[in-house]
């Protein structure tokens, strides 16, 4: 197989990645990558997530020039202080089956492990998340100003795709931080705009997380509904996080050790409550969606991660390093 870099150039990420991140006891450092979806071909709706041939490159130079490790082993690792050098690890939000139907012949393909967080609220038949209903609308929706000013939203544009995509990432903002009854009745004034049903069938089921568990990618909780939990009453907060895993052990027969906040931002979507009921859960460790690596001196209950973005396996495994530095 050819690889994705000169082994010259992966020579010189390698020695440069043992100098920033060289593994001594107590030093170690771990930098985790996060996906959503994997595209069978580029959306331009879409271009934070890889399509398969981007994934796959960037899967090979993780095998050619760092450590890939499971990311419950490597929590404990970090805490042991015996991390390898230039360690990384792979995870995916939200449970999509592109994950099952794209990623995971790519990643036993080359071997490597990975954790994908799970939001047992959209496993069922026709799933998809309020976002990607959104998506969807404004994709159909007629090139006219996109009226909803009786909501006290406004008007967005949607002349071309341009508008489209701005006007899709605008009213995804909007509609993240809206209580969860709130956001249920926008995506179903949406669809009725729109006139069609904007679910797509893009979630995991029960039997393909069995089979992920299977090609050696761990299941880990995500809540029920994807929520701001720093919106919800502590009650309510707790019980999508007790839910989850609840839900996903009764799928999977096995225990779900891992957890990741929706949105991820600390103080802003949760705070030390929601920690404390992660770890009441029964949770070893989560992750939020704060750049850099992760360390020893990161709480069980904050370590960091970060979504690649960059195009070139050059410049993806330089900000890989760069991560791995501590640089935001």
């Amino acid at each position: 197989m050819a690889k994705v870099l000169p082994e010259i150039s992966a020579s010189f990420i390698r020695a440069a990645g043992n100098a920033i991140a060289p593994g001594k006891a107590g030093a170690g450092r771990l930098c985790v990558l996060n996906y959503h979806r994997i595209l069978s071909v580029p959306d331009p709706f879409l271009d934070s997530e890889p399509d398969v041939a981007a994934f796959d490159w960037q899967m090979q130079l993780l095998k050619q020039c760092f450590n890939v490790l499971p990311l419950h082993e490597a929590t404990h690792l970090l805490t042991t202080g015996r991390m390898p050098p230039r360690s990384v690890a792979i995870s995916f939000d939200d449970g999509y089956r592109s994950i099952h139907d794209l990623a995971m012949p790519i990643l036993v393909k080359h071997g490597l492990p990975a954790t994908v967080f799970v939001t047992t609220g959209h496993m069922h038949d026709d799933g998809s998340m309020w976002n990607d209903m959104i998506l969807e609308a404004v994709r159909r929706l007629p090139a006219t100003p996109l009226d909803l000013s009786t909501l006290g939203l406004g008007t967005f544009p949607m002349a071309g795709p341009a508008e489209r995509k701005q006007t899709a990432g605008a009213l995804t903002e909007l509609c993240k931080y809206m209580p969860l009854a709130e956001r249920t009745r926008f995506t179903d004034y949406l669809q009725n705009l729109a006139g069609v049903n904007l679910r797509q069938d893009l979630m995991l089921t029960g039997d393909m997380l069995r089979t992920l568990m299977r090609n050696n990618i761990e299941i880990g909780g995500h809540t029920v509904n994807h929520p701001i939990l720093t919106r919800l009453d502590d009650t309510m907060a707790r019980r999508e996080i007790v839910d989850n895993k609840t839900h996903l052990e009764s799928m999977i027969g096995q225990p779900v050790r891992l957890f990741a906040y929706p949105n991820g931002r600390p103080g802003t979507d949760f705070d030390a409550r929601h920690a404390a009921m992660v770890a009441d859960a029964g949770y070893d460790a989560a992750f939020t969606t704060v750049g850099c690596a992760a360390t020893a001196a990161n709480s069980r209950f904050e370590y960091p991660r970060r979504r690649p973005w960059d195009t070139t396996p050059l410049r993806f495994s330089m900000r890989l390093l760069r991560w791995l530095a501590g640089g935001q």
